[in-house]
């Protein structure tokens, strides 16, 4: 039998009640989703975004997964309607991968969410998806982008290096969504003291928590990783 790469996680009998696929019409084409439907009286609805496609990267992976998780299912919470797409050129989605212009698909998720929900979004990415959904957030128009429609803003793993490049976030210095920056101690993409270098030049409120013996991806600390999303969630929602 051919092994599940570790990168993915086996979604066990999905609900067709609250589980629906849609098609989003991206800058690219369209673009492949999934919508994990929510509480009718939801204050929120979210939207998280997958790895590095050149990574195996798609809206199936295990942190993606887990993240979802925490924002939609009844025993944490929450039960807010939570969105996952796969980046152009990923999967079933139409154009091909830029590096850059995957924000404009954040931008058209958060454009059918707030069309179709009429509420503020939580915004999470992992990874590349973290990174893509920072500049989507606080980077194309810094001005676009309130409070009023994006709730809060969580990034999982934001990279400061991998894939032969540097990500600079400059323009963390105009943004004043509500941030979580999450990673590892020991995640290679993002070293700590990179990392709390771009944290110190984001505006407030901002927060940053390192999970302890942790990589990238969180390994064999997922149930970590939630439990702090858990928690910075409900401080964002109180």
């Amino acid at each position: 039998m051919k092994s599940i790469p570790a990168f993915l996680e086996p979604e066990a009998n999905p609900d067709a009640r609250t589980l629906r696929t849609v098609n989003l019409h991206g800058p690219a084409g369209r673009l492949e989703a999934l919508l994990n439907e929510g509480a009718a009286d939801s204050p929120c609805a979210a939207l998280v975004c997958h790895p590095h496609p050149k990574g195996g990267g798609t809206m199936h992976n295990k942190v993606v997964y887990h993240a979802m998780k925490v924002l939609n299912e009844p025993e944490w919470g929450f039960r807010l309607p939570v969105m996952r797409f796969n980046f152009r050129g990923t999967g079933l989605s139409e154009g091909t991968h830029d590096g850059l212009a995957e924000a404009a698909d954040v931008t058209a998720a958060l454009d059918w969410l707030h069309a179709n929900y009429g509420v503020p979004v939580i915004l999470a990415g992992f990874s590349f998806g973290a990174s893509m959904a920072v500049r989507a957030c606080c980077g194309i128009d810094p001005n676009a982008i309130t409070q009023a429609d994006v709730r809060a803003l969580a990034a999982l793993g934001l990279p400061t290096q991998g894939f032969g490049q540097r990500f600079r976030y400059e323009y963390l210095a105009d943004c004043r969504v509500p941030k979580l920056f999450l990673s590892g101690d020991g995640d290679s993409f993002a070293p700590a003291d990179q990392l709390q270098a771009v944290v110190n030049t984001a505006a407030e409120p901002r927060k940053l928590i390192i999970i302890a013996d942790s990589d990238h991806f969180f390994s064999e600390r997922l149930d970590a990783m939630q439990q702090v999303l858990a928690g910075w969630l409900k401080e964002q929602l109180q």
